[in-house]
C-alpha cells in the first residue's frame, strides 16, 4: 500500500535517512524502535506527508488514507466534546444531512428520481455504519476514559493529556488505511491502554506506531522495525522477540565484521609490502580495487549496560505508614471517603485506577504533603521517605547545570556513580553541562527523578516515575527498584513496569481503595473472577461465564459434543503451535544461509569470478524471496 524508494532525508548537515527502501503492507502492525534522535518521529511524519524527503520516491496505493497522531501540540476548541469527535465522520454526516433533505422532498413531492436517490443513500449510510455512528462514538470515548458527563463539556476545558485523547478518538473513528501513532499511550491510564490494545488488535488496516510501553508493543505489533544509522532493519514478531533476535543478529554481524577486518588487514599488508616493487605493481593494483569494492560491515552502537544501586535504606518498623478513616475533599468534590490503608515494610504497592480517580491525592496523603479533612496518617518507626510528585521538576534549581544539580545533595558514596545515573536517564556527553533552566519539560522530570533516587530512604512514593523515559531507561529504573530493599508505593501507566514490580495493587475509585495481592495481571484476574471485567469509567457489573458453568446445564449428548469441540480446538491449537515452530526453524535456516551467502559476496575473490558472482547473486535473491514468503507465512499463523 505504501513504498519508500531510495529515500534521503537531512536536517541541516545531519543525514537522518540514507537510500532508504521500505514497504508497508495493508494489514501490517509495525512498531518503530531506535535510540532517541534516530528518526522515528521523522519517519512517521514522512509517511504522513508532513515532511518531504530530500531525494527518492514515496509511492502510495490509490485510495490510501492516512491518520497521524503526533506526540503533542494538538488543541481542540469551539464546540462540545461529542460534536468535536463527531466531526471526524464528516462524510457520514453529509450523507445524513442529504437524507434529511430528501425526506422533506419526498413529503412534498413523491417523485421517482428522489426516491431512487434516497434508497441509494440509505443503503450507503447503512453499509458505512451510519445508524450506529453515535453509539460507536460513545464506545470510543468511554474506552479512552471519558464519562458521559464529559460529552457536553467544551473542548477547551480539557487539559493537554485529554486533548490528545480527543485527537486519538477522532483518528480511530475515521479508520484510515494507514494509522500512524507517535507515543499514543503517553497520556493514557492503564484501563484506557488496555482498551486501546484490544481496539488496535481488531483494527482492519495497517498500523505503524512508536511507543515506550513494552507491554503495549508486545501485544499490538507483529513486526519491529529498528532505525539506526539512516537505515531500517526488520524483525518479525513483537518487542520481546525483537530483543532476542537483535542480540543474535548483532553477534553474527560482529563475527562477520571480524572476518572482514582480518581480510582487509591481509590485503592492506600486501599492498603496503609490495607498493614500491615494479614487478608486483599489477597485483598491488588488483588488491587496491578489491578494497574499493568491499562493502564495509557497520555495527549498531553497543547499548550501554547502565545500572545503579540505591543507597541502603535505614531500618524501620514493620509498619511503614498508615491511613485510618482518611477522607479528602476539594470543595464539593469528595475524592476519598473514610479509607483505611496499611503499608508494611518491604511491600511494592501499585496504585491503579482511571485518571481523576484519586491516585495522586492518595499519594499526597501517604506522603504527608496534604492532611486529610478527616481521619489521620500514622508513620511507622524511623520512617525516612522520598516523594516524587508529578510536578517534582519545579523543585530544581534553574541556576545550576545538570551535573551540579544532581551532585548537590548526593551522598558521598554515590558521587562516582553520578555519570552512570545521568546516562541511565538520557543525559550524556555535553548534556550534563546544560543549565537546568534550558531543559525541556521531559528532561527536567528525568533529572528530578534521578536526583530523588539518590537519597537514602526506606519508603519511596513515586507518582508516575516512568513518564518521559524511553524503554531502556525504564528497564534501568525497574532493575534498580527490584533490588531496592525498602518499601515502594508507585503510580505508573506502564503495564510491563507494574507487572514486574508490584507485589500488591490498590485500586482507587469512587472514593474507595480496594487491595489485591499480586501484580496487575493478578489484579485483572481477581476482578474477572467477581465479574467486573470492564476497566473504563462506565463499569458494568456482569457475571463471567466459565466453561464448567455452561456444561452443568447441558444434556449428556450435548456434553459429549462440547467435549469433542474442545478437543478439536486443542488439536488445532497444538497443530498451529507445531507449524509455528517449523516456520520459525525455517526462518532461522534461511537467515543463516543468507548470512553465509552475504559473507561469500563480501569476499573480494568472489568478484573476480563473474560466473560465480552471478550464481551467488541469484542464490541471494532466491533466499531473500523465500525469507520474505516465510515471514508472511509466520505472520499468518500468528493471526
Amino acid at each position: 500500500m505504501l513504498q519508500l524508494k531510495n529515500i534521503d532525508k537531512f536536517f541541516a548537515d545531519r543525514q537522518i535517512f540514507s537510500a532508504l527502501d521500505w514497504h508497508i503492507r495493508p494489514t501490517d502492525r509495525i512498531g518503530l524502535c531506535g535510540e532517541n534522535g534516530a528518526g522515528k518521529t521523522t519517519l512517521l511524519k514522512l509517511l504522513a506527508g508532513q515532511v518531504e524527503c530530500d531525494s527518492g520516491v514515496v509511492q502510495v496505493a490509490k485510495g490510501t488514507t492516512f491518520g497521524y497522531l503526533p506526540q503533542d501540540g494538538l488543541v481542540h476548541k469551539g464546540q462540545t466534546l461529542f460534536l468535536e469527535v463527531r466531526s471526524a465522520l464528516d462524510e457520514l454526516q453529509q450523507i445524513e444531512l442529504e437524507l434529511k433533505q430528501l425526506e422533506k422532498s419526498i413529503a412534498e413531492r413523491n417523485e421517482d428520481p428522489v426516491l431512487e436517490r434516497y434508497a441509494e443513500l440509505q443503503q450507503l449510510f447503512e453499509q458505512c455504519g451510519g445508524y450506529q455512528m453515535d453509539a460507536e462514538i460513545g464506545r470510543v470515548l468511554y474506552g479512552l476514559g471519558f464519562t458521559e458527563g464529559d460529552f457536553h463539556k467544551r473542548c477547551e476545558t480539557f487539559s493537554g493529556g485529554w486533548q490528545m485523547r480527543i485527537a486519538l478518538a477522532k483518528l480511530l473513528l475515521k479508520k484510515p488505511n494507514l494509522l500512524l501513532l507517535d507515543e499514543p499511550t503517553n497520556h493514557l491510564d492503564l484501563p484506557a491502554r488496555d482498551w486501546l490494545e484490544d481496539y488496535l488488535l481488531a483494527y482492519p488496516h495497517a498500523v505503524v506506531l512508536v511507543s515506550h510501553d513494552r507491554f503495549f508493543l508486545d501485544r499490538v505489533v507483529s513486526r519491529i522495525v529498528e532505525i539506526w544509522n539512516g537505515d531500517l532493519t526488520e524483525y518479525p514478531g513483537n518487542y520481546s522477540r525483537y530483543l532476542v533476535a537483535r542480540k543474535e543478529r548483532v553477534a553474527a554481524l560482529k563475527a562477520a565484521k571480524q572476518q572482514q577486518d582480518d581480510e582487509i588487514a591481509r590485503i592492506e599488508a600486501f599492498i603496503n609490502r609490495f607498493r614500491y616493487q615494479a614487478n608486483k605493481a599489477s597485483q598491488v593494483q588488483s588488491r587496491v580495487k578489491q578494497l574499493e569494492k568491499i562493502e564495509r560491515i557497520s555495527l549498531p552502537p553497543e547499548r550501554k549496560k547502565i545500572a545503579f544501586t540505591f543507597p541502603a535504606p535505614p531500618k524501620g518498623g514493620k509498619l511503614a505508614v498508615e491511613l485510618v478513616g482518611a477522607s479528602q475533599a476539594y470543595g464539593d468534590l469528595k475524592v476519598l471517603n473514610q479509607i483505611d490503608v496499611q503499608i508494611e515494610q518491604g511491600e511494592r504497592l501499585a496504585l491503579v485506577g482511571p485518571n481523576g480517580a484519586g491516585k495522586s491525592t492518595l499519594m499526597r496523603l501517604l506522603s504527608g504533603v496534604e492532611k486529610p479533612v478527616s481521619g489521620e496518617r500514622k508513620e511507622g518507626h524511623n520512617l525516612h521517605q522520598a516523594y516524587f510528585a508529578q510536578d517534582q521538576a519545579a523543585e530544581l534549581d534553574p541556576t545550576r547545570d545538570v551535573y551540579s544539580e544532581l551532585s548537590a545533595d548526593a551522598p558521598y558514596a554515590m558521587v562516582p556513580k553520578l555519570r552512570n545515573i545521568l546516562g541511565a536517564f538520557l543525559f550524556s556527553g555535553d548534556d550534563i553541562e546544560k543549565p537546568v533552566k534550558v531543559l525541556s519539560g521531559g528532561e527536567r522530570n528525568r533529572l528530578a527523578l534521578a536526583k530523588l533516587l539518590l537519597r537514602p530512604a526506606n519508603l519511596l512514593l513515586l507518582d508516575e516515575p516512568t513518564n518521559h523515559l524511553d524503554l531502556q531507561s525504564k528497564q534501568v529504573l525497574l532493575d534498580s527498584l527490584k533490588k531496592y530493599k525498602g518499601t515502594i508505593v508507585f503510580v505508573s501507566h506502564d503495564r510491563y513496569f507494574v507487572d514486574e514490580l508490584a507485589t500488591r495493587v490498590l485500586e482507587v475509585g469512587q472514593g474507595r481503595v480496594t487491595s489485591y495481592i499480586g501484580n496487575y495481571e493478578d489484579f485483572l484476574r481477581a476482578k474477572q473472577s467477581v465479574g467486573d471485567t470492564s476497566h473504563s469509567r462506565n463499569r458494568v457489573e456482569q457475571k463471567v461465564s466459565r466453561p464448567e458453568d455452561d456444561v452443568v446445564s447441558l444434556s449428556k449428548e450435548e456434553r459429549v459434543k462440547a467435549h469433542a469441540a474442545r478437543k478439536e480446538q486443542q488439536r488445532k491449537e497444538q497443530k498451529r503451535l507445531k507449524d509455528v515452530a517449523v516456520v520459525e526453524k525455517k526462518i532461522e535456516d534461511l537467515e543463516s544461509r543468507l548470512a553465509s551467502v552475504e559473507e561469500t559476496m563480501a569476499d573480494p575473490e568472489t568478484y573476480q569470478n563473474q560466473d560465480l558472482w552471478r550464481q551467488i547473486s541469484r542464490e541471494h535473491g532466491r533466499l531473500q524471496d523465500s525469507l520474505e514468503e516465510t515471514y508472511r507465512e509466520w505472520e499468518k499463523l500468528q493471526d
